[in-house]
């Protein structure tokens, strides 16, 4: 398919929860020497299976999920982590003589595969207290407004009211004597020349929201019925998972979690769960509005397998 002198091509389907992400990439791997990449912060972990909408077997077994089912869930795994894990599972692909298709709607893994992490100058106590000093004295509006006169695109995107995130950036220009802004732009160009592979983006994106929320509650009332009641028991009963624990913390097992807590009635960990799912789609759609050279798809149907089809015709060598 590539020609040993160009990159490999992976393709990278996103979308919102609950919009065919999966259904679709089956029906792709079907069709096309495919193999998934699971791209999902709460798939990854163990014993969560009905609530992360995780593949069942008789799915696995036409279509294989990598990165899906291998970190305990009192483990905390990072962004760094899984693009360590991705460029793994992706190199293993291209040297089986298959496409990666990386799939799942978590936009952070998907913007960190793309662009990489910064490099970002260690804390510095001295220069924290200093900064901490002229807060105390003068407020966090003039940490602002010398932010914004060293790194106006930071202190741009950094409210007045945020004082970890206002020390974090004044700290790395005074240390560094570069802007945070610019550290993260050096770091996305060294590491998207580095990154070995061409990186095709397509995304569902459902033109009805109302259509969308609809699906949403439906999965969820179908997560209730298949047992996410007797799952999140399973977990809590552990003793050694917390609510701050970033698999607890996932949509559906927080609120959950809650009910077993008796922070919630039953009703009030539906309705909270499937607003919750709600404002998380909303999210993800946020994101890929700005994604650049993206490739919008309307659904999940056949139309969309077609099209993902006729576009590796074009790019195939």
């Amino acid at each position: 398919m590539n020609s040993p002198n160009t990159k490999p091509n992976v393709i990278c389907l996103m979308g919102p929860t609950a919009s065919g992400k999966t259904g679709l990439a089956v029906e792709l791997v079907q069709r096309y020497p495919f193999q998934i990449v699971s791209v999902d912060s709460a798939q990854i972990y163990q014993q969560m299976n009905v609530g992360t909408g995780k593949p069942s077997q008789d799915i696995l077994d036409i279509a294989p999920h990598r990165l899906i089912d291998f970190v305990d869930p009192a483990v905390a795994y990072s962004a760094s982590q899984f693009r360590a894990d991705a460029i793994t599972a992706i190199g293993d692909i291209v040297d089986q003589g298959d496409t990666p298709i990386l799939v799942g709607g978590t936009m952070l893994y998907f913007r960190v595969l793309r662009d990489g992490l910064a490099d970002m100058p260690h804390a510095d106590p001295g220069v924290r207290a200093e900064i901490e000093a002229l807060a105390d004295s003068q407020g966090w509006e003039e940490v602002h407004r010398q932010l914004a006169a060293v790194d106006p695109d930071s202190a741009a995107r950094i409210h007045p009211n945020d004082p970890q995130r206002l020390q974090r950036a004044l700290e790395v220009f005074r240390v560094s004597g570069s802007t945070m802004t610019a550290l993260h732009a050096q770091t996305q160009a060294e590491q998207l020349a580095q990154l070995p592979y061409n990186l095709h983006f397509f995304a569902i994106q459902p033109a009805d929201r109302s259509v969308l929320h609809r699906q949403i509650e439906t999965r969820f009332q179908q997560m209730l019925r298949e047992g996410l009641l007797d799952e999140v028991k399973l977990l809590h009963s552990r003793g050694d998972l917390n609510h701050q624990l970033p698999s607890i913390k996932s949509v559906g097992y927080r609120q959950v979690w809650q009910y077993l807590e008796g922070e919630l009635d039953y009703d009030g960990m539906v309705e909270k769960s499937i607003i919750a799912t709600r404002q998380l789609a909303k999210r993800q759609l946020t994101w890929l509005r700005s994604w650049q050279s993206l490739l919008s798809l309307s659904d999940s149907s056949a139309q969309s397998v077609n099209s993902v089809l006729k576009y590796m015709d074009s790019i195939s060598i």
